[in-house]
Order: structure tokens, then sequence, then C-alpha cells
């Protein structure tokens, strides 16, 4: 926890502000993955993680780097514990 705190320390509000909207992408991905296989508990904690997220991310990223390295361990941990459940990634055949 401590590494995080001093790494967000070091970081601009911009660039704080932009990983905590990554982590909100990557967690509303992990929702959707999660809800297709059917973890529907997963998919919903997920969402709602990446909302908060999304919603509040200039606030965290203007916060003491404290509070936001509380909220970032949190949101990489659920991010951890999906791909640690989830080693092979679905793969779509749609054209994008």
């Amino acid at each position: 926890m401590e590494q995080i705190t001093d790494h967000i320390a070091m970081m601009s509000i911009e660039e704080r502000e932009e990983v905590f909207v990554n982590l909100a992408r990557t967690l509303e991905w992990n929702a959707r993955e999660a809800f297709v296989e059917g973890d529907e508990q997963f998919a919903v904690l997920s969402k709602n993680m990446a909302d908060a997220i999304r919603v509040h991310a200039d606030e965290l990223a203007r916060q003491d780097p404290e509070h936001s390295g509380r909220a970032m361990a949190e949101a990489t941990a659920i991010i951890s514990q999906f791909n640690a459940t989830h080693p092979y990634r679905m793969v779509s055949a749609a054209i994008h």
C-alpha cells in the first residue's frame, strides 16, 4: 500500500485522473466478461466500482495520495482477483 501511495504522490493530478479512468475501463470490461460467464455478483460489484471511480475520478485524483492509494488498491485488488480466476480471456470474433 505504501508503494502505491508513494507512486501516486509523484504523479500529477492529470496523470492520477487518467489512471483512475483506466481502472474504471478495466473494471467495466471485467464486469461484462463476468456477466457473460454468469458471475452476476462479481459483475455487479465490478460495474458499481467502475461507475463510482469514473464519476469521482477528478475528485480522487485531487485528494491526498493516501486516500487515492486506498481507492486504487481496492480497484486493483478486484482486477487481480478477476485475472486470477480468468487466466484465459474471451476472444471476440466480431468485427469492430
